[in-house]
């Protein structure tokens, strides 16, 4: 009896601080009967203005908001034939043709979601010195082409007739200069047409894109930037047509259909090869081979110089495979290659490139489910950035002239 008595002694004595501070006020703690109901308030400012009159635009933040590259205005446009755009940004979500790690189908939304701190209104940068979106040509995300993952030749077909669509629209800034000093220049129709920025996806998605440019501009010069050659005729085990379009034979078969000029050229290459018969069939599909280790001989400026010697006066298309950059800085590809370039030195390279006869351009392999942190999605989506000011400027952008005579950094 005597230890129960203790017991209840020592609970009562625990509880007696409670008990005092109750007494002797709240302490800064208000009981909820006194908080003030708001909505109840007899206060008519805070019940008769709407959000818009006291906030004013419901503006997304960086972590809100629809999924759109950078914001931007979103459209249907397969389906929307009313949405006008000068630039589209394209997903084409597929990924069935790959040799190694699937999953580059949530390309196009890992670099849109890597794209969220982006906007139109802070779209300036101190590289470019200009913002894309103040260039007067209209940007808009235009969706993803609906791609069937279970038929292949079905899906080559769906990007190629979608990208085809989007091709024939009328250009929605008529008065764009370097729009019809490109695009009209080119065209066999002798008309604007718009160009297309798209979202991989795994590398195929460039074969249809090849067969709809040349329906409009003819065989094409490519840049490629990339790991891996991509030129190879088939993998050992082919049995059908179909089975020759993978994302390392689509350039063969381009070539074969004649849908590229032999004034290509490769930029980033370190992959390891059968042997010397690789690089004389690369040869004959009509590219020119930059190595990732060239860059540590020559420099990024003499790298520049030959893309540009290379492609000179023809009309260009842009294919930039995410894996061109190490797999520290962007992991989540499907064919990683260890030492490759720097986000920073890929970056560099597209700046020099402005003011060539871009008709187009693309960012493939992003496989976000082998990513970190986003850094994959994150770099893709300023890489996309990038090419924006790189289709709409004339020119590559000056040194900084303040720091005296300018200098490779290699």
């Amino acid at each position: 009896m005597f230890k129960l008595r203790l017991r209840i002694a020592l609970v009562l004595l625990a509880f007696s601080p409670f008990a005092w501070s109750h007494r002797q006020g709240h302490h800064g703690q208000v009981p909820l009967a006194d908080v003030q109901d708001f909505t109840k308030s007899s206060d008519p400012s805070l019940t008769s203005q709407t959000w818009s009159e006291k906030y004013g635009k419901q503006i997304d933040q960086p972590f809100s908001g629809p999924l759109s590259f950078s914001h931007l205005p979103y459209s249907r446009c397969l389906e929307d034939e009313s949405a006008a755009f000068d630039i589209a940004v394209l997903g084409m979500p597929f990924d069935t043709a790959v040799t190694y790690r699937p999953g580059a189908r949530f390309g196009p939304y890992a670099i849109r979601s890597g794209s969220r701190r982006q906007r139109e209104t802070r779209g300036y940068t101190l590289s470019w010195r200009n913002n894309p979106y103040e260039l007067g040509s209209k940007i808009m995300d235009c969706g993803d082409v609906p791609v069937s993952p279970f038929d292949n030749a079905l899906a080559v077909d769906q990007m190629e007739v979608a990208y085809s669509t989007l091709l024939a629209r009328p250009v929605a800034s008529k008065d764009s200069t370097t729009l019809t000093s490109v695009t009209q220049k080119f065209a066999k129709d002798g008309k604007q047409h718009p160009r297309i920025v798209s979202l991989g996806g795994d590398h195929t998605i460039v074969l249809p894109i090849l067969r709809s440019l040349n329906k409009v501009y003819g065989p094409v010069s490519v840049i490629h930037f990339d790991a891996h050659l991509d030129t190879w005729p088939a993998y050992p085990g082919t049995s059908t047509d179909q089975s020759r379009v993978t994302h390392g034979t689509f350039f063969y078969l381009a070539r074969e259909e004649g849908l590229m000029t032999n004034t290509s050229i490769h930029a980033g290459i370190r992959c390891k090869l059968t042997g010397i018969a690789d690089l004389e069939n690369d040869a004959s599909v009509g590219f020119q081979l930059i190595s990732t280790d060239d860059i540590d001989d020559y420099g990024v400026s003499a790298i520049i110089k030959r893309i540009r010697d290379r492609v000179g006066d023809s009309p260009v298309y842009l294919s930039l495979d995410i894996d061109v950059i190490d797999p520290g800085l962007a992991p989540a590809t499907g064919t990683p290659e260890a030492g490759g370039w720097t986000t920073r030195e890929v970056k560099r390279i597209i700046r020099g490139l402005a003011g060539l006869n871009f008709v187009g351009a693309d960012i493939v392999e992003v496989a976000p489910a082998y990513d970190n942190a986003e850094i994959t999605g994150i770099a893709a989506a300023d890489i996309v950035h990038d090419f924006l000011s790189m289709l709409l400027s004339s020119e590559p952008p000056a040194p900084h002239s303040n720091w005296g005579p300018a200098r490779d950094e290699l």
